[in-house]
């Protein structure tokens, strides 16, 4: 069965500390809240490979399982990409919904 890609979508996300614990969530700024929980690959928790706050650009979807809380799913096999703060500042300037 294959993913339906439209389902995703780019979403910064960072590795912050958290009840002594690492785990990504949404950076502040888009859409998404930046307390909603992030389902992803382990290795972007991991401070060996990845400091605390690293920021990452990701394809996401959100969902709830069986009528949960909500959260973000980022698919093991997708590529991930590292922000270096100047790209991370571009693509939230470029998505930030402006007030009419």
């Amino acid at each position: 069965m294959t993913r339906d890609t439209f389902d995703y979508r780019d979403v910064a996300v960072e590795s912050v500390q958290e009840g002594g614990q690492v785990v990504v969530r949404p950076v502040n700024g888009q859409a998404f809240s930046p307390e909603m929980r992030v389902q992803c690959s382990r290795q972007l928790r991991d401070t060996a490979v990845y400091p605390l706050g690293t920021s990452f650009l990701v394809l996401a979807k959100m969902t709830d399982r069986l009528g949960g809380e909500p959260y973000l799913y980022v698919f093991h096999g997708d590529p991930v990409k590292v922000l270096a703060p100047a790209q991370l500042e571009t693509f939230l300037n470029d998505r930030r919904r402006l007030r009419i």
